[in-house]
């Protein structure tokens, strides 16, 4: 993964309001359905900044390439003016899994693991969009990540007991999105590793919301006994935690920040049809939509809180959009 020590300071604060302002009159064209809406906002800082990180820093990012480029594959297929410019190179880095071992960056800054999975996640996205239409790239790429596994069945990206950042997932949403890789790529070779990985959600702890929210989102369709005792006791957490702003921080009674807000709205959109499931997503939203930065992106949610980092802020600005995009109605 190439990482930020070379990171180019593109956020509001270097930018200036006025500046930020400026950048969006000029890309807000890109977007079609409501220019003046949040994801119209968000889909055109994304789509600047995405290509930007490649050609200014020669290597390619778990943010930019990775969070940020599946929310304007999503944001393409929600019917969003995304420029073809904007993926161009993403697409081609993906669909190149053989060469992800080339790519350049800081190794201080870099988790191969991690960007393993990250990358397989955005071209299965891509597969999933009709832009890429060879299924072997994500045959390989799903190889690389199934190498990547834990014997205990789980994709380990965070020291035990700590909560995972928007860049860096966390184990079960990085073992959650793993799992999508293998079944996005099919074959019998990776049924083992499937189940393995399933096995450990099941019974894996629910002691934050983005851990609760990537096993309702891993869990969605599962009927087993396990499994439903699991999604109720994540959905039991999920529901307690929504501040009354509307939002959501990474436990009970924390601040709300925008990547734990927008994974619990991802969960709560797949259990939508239960009671009261609709005010939560509607407040959700209107606590993402408040918070959205003029530029177009959202302040970073780091740990500890109040860091500054430019990855961390992309994909921040990656899962709030894909919220939002997931949850409009």
């Amino acid at each position: 993964m190439c990482g930020e020590r070379r990171r180019v300071n593109r956020t509001p604060r270097a930018l200036g309001f006025g500046a930020g302002f400026a950048a969006l009159a000029a890309t807000a064209c890109l977007t079609l359905p409501g220019h003046d809406s949040a994801e119209a906002r968000a889909v055109a800082f994304l789509s600047r900044e995405v290509p930007a990180w490649s050609r200014e820093n020669r290597c390619f990012s778990c943010h930019n390439n990775g969070d940020a480029a599946r929310a304007l594959l999503l944001a393409s297929r929600r019917g969003f003016a995304v420029p073809r410019s904007a993926l161009a190179d993403t697409l081609a880095w993906v669909s190149r899994p053989a060469t992800w071992d080339d790519n350049k960056g800081d190794p201080a800054f870099s988790d191969k693991r991690l960007a393993n999975i990250q990358f397989a996640t955005t071209l299965g996205a891509a597969f999933v969009a009709g832009r890429v239409r060879d299924i072997e790239p994500l045959r390989v790429a799903a190889r690389r990540v199934a190498a990547d596994q834990s014997s205990d069945g789980s994709w380990p990206v965070h020291p035990p007991g700590t909560v995972g950042t928007p860049a860096t997932h966390g184990t079960a949403l990085a073992t959650h999105v793993a799992i999508q890789s293998l079944q996005q790529a099919g074959g019998i070779e990776f049924v083992a590793a499937i189940e393995s990985g399933q096995r450990w959600l099941r019974a894996a702890p629910a002691n934050s919301v983005p851990d609760a929210a990537a096993l309702v989102l891993a869990l969605k369709d599962a009927a087993d006994p396990a499994a439903e005792r699991q999604r109720s006791r994540a959905m039991d957490l999920i529901r307690s935690s929504q501040g009354s702003d509307g939002g959501w921080g990474p436990f009970p009674d924390s601040p709300p920040e925008a990547f734990d807000t927008a994974l619990a709205l991802l969960a709560l959109w797949e259990l939508r049809g239960a009671p009261g499931t609709g005010s939560m997503i509607r407040r959700g939203r209107a606590f993402l939509v408040g918070s959205q930065n003029p530029d177009g992106s959202w302040q970073e949610s780091t740990r500890p809180v109040k860091a500054e980092s430019y990855a961390q802020r992309i994909s921040t600005t990656g899962w709030a959009t894909q919220a939002l995009l997931a949850t409009r109605e």
